[in-house]
């Protein structure tokens, strides 16, 4: 049976659509998605037109930019974005990845502090800075300007700074929560280079950069965060794969060769041939590491820093299944008592803390239980 709603579909297709709750007038969109036709328009974001602005006024002055970005993929994905972006238009930034183990998540006042002793004025905090407000206050008594670009649940109260653009900040009436923080920064640079534009800052010297080259970035980031593959994420995803498919990211490339992904990338590739090897640098190394090679033009380079990633994700698969059975043997343990815990917690000393996490979510999956697993130093302190 045939159903036709501007064009002819299977039945069984259109049941699908009707699985996911896709209307009959949604259904080009979802099958077809472009970004001509879902890109928003930027006043609908809180902060967005106003954070462009005074990015585009720091390009234009040539005033010192820094960057803070979480260490998983989709933060090192916007850092990269943010860095093709201002290189394209003659601009460069200092950035600050905080290390896991040493740093833990976001701004701190001690990386605020470093980057505005190397000359920053203008620091923009990519997947992450919503809720950090004491970093933040700080920067700002230092004389930062601060713009926030990031995608986590906000509270009532925001952090000190220029601009907030966040869709789930609690005032934002977007509709555009369900991005992670690489979808906003894409929708942020292309407000910004809309700016430079009106001001003429583009011409014979300086060509207007060509954004859909760094979609592949935004598509990594996109199924690695677990997003949902909805409205302007399923465009992104889809125009992303085609680009990397063109292998112009010589980083990606040279990733891709030594995970020997020998087919054209798909979701299945960005999320667990790619992504963890990316993710790894943050576990277990340094997510620098997986900066540089998302933003490098040289080919040797590239292979040498993907060659590295594949060594750290050996190493971080084979922390995180020890770490994982010595969970699993204490969880067994507890389990096995007269008194059958309803929250399953272990601990182990010398357990690496960058797999933890994973280690964790092994417990939910095998106990059905909601599980933490901890780390300690040699001393008993938790890591």
């Amino acid at each position: 049976m045939i159903v036709q709603i501007g064009h002819e579909l299977p039945e069984i297709l259109c049941r699908v659509l009707a699985g996911r709750n896709v209307p009959l007038e949604d259904a080009e969109g979802f099958l077809n998605p472009t970004l001509r036709t879902l890109m928003p328009q930027p006043g609908v974001f809180r902060d967005m037109e106003k954070g462009a602005e005074r990015l585009a006024a720091a390009i234009r002055t040539g005033e010192k930019i820094g960057i803070i970005s979480d260490y998983d993929v989709d933060g090192v994905s916007s850092a990269a974005l943010m860095l093709h972006f201002l290189h394209a238009v003659g601009s460069d930034a200092r950035v600050h990845i905080p290390d896991r183990l040493t740093e833990g998540y976001g701004p701190s006042e001690t990386a605020v502090r470093a980057l505005a002793s190397e000359g920053t004025k203008l620091l923009l905090t990519l997947d992450c800075g919503v809720l950090s407000h004491d970093p933040l206050a700080h920067a700002s008594e230092l004389g930062l300007t601060t713009i926030i670009v990031d995608h986590h649940q906000a509270g009532a109260e925001l952090p000190e700074a220029h601009a907030v653009i966040n869709p789930n900040r609690q005032d934002d009436t977007s509709g555009f929560g369900y991005l992670c923080a690489a979808g906003v920064t894409m929708i942020f640079i292309a407000t910004v280079n809309r700016v430079l534009r009106a001001r003429g800052f583009y011409g014979a010297s300086m060509p207007e950069p060509n954004m859909l080259q760094w979609l592949e970035l935004v598509a990594l980031a996109t199924v690695w965060d677990v997003v949902p593959l909805i409205g302007l994420n399923r465009a992104y995803v889809g125009q992303g794969l085609k680009i990397m498919a063109r292998r112009e990211n010589k980083g990606l490339a040279a990733l891709a060769d030594v995970a020997r992904l020998k087919r054209a990338p798909d979701v299945y590739a960005l999320g667990f041939v790619l992504g963890p090897r990316i993710n790894a640098a943050g576990r277990v190394g340094s997510a620098l590491d997986a900066l540089r090679l998302l933003i490098t033009a040289d080919r040797g380079e590239a292979m040498h820093i993907a060659q590295m990633l594949e060594q750290l994700n050996r190493e971080r698969q084979s922390i995180e299944m020890a770490v994982a059975d010595a969970a699993i043997a204490q969880a067994e343990a507890a389990l096995g008592q007269a008194a059958r815990p309803k929250v399953l917690v272990v601990a182990g000393r010398g357990w690496h803390p960058g797999v933890v996490g994973l280690a964790a979510s092994r417990l939910k999956e095998r106990f059905n239980l909601p599980s933490f697993v901890l780390a300690e130093d040699k001393a008993g302190e938790l890591v």
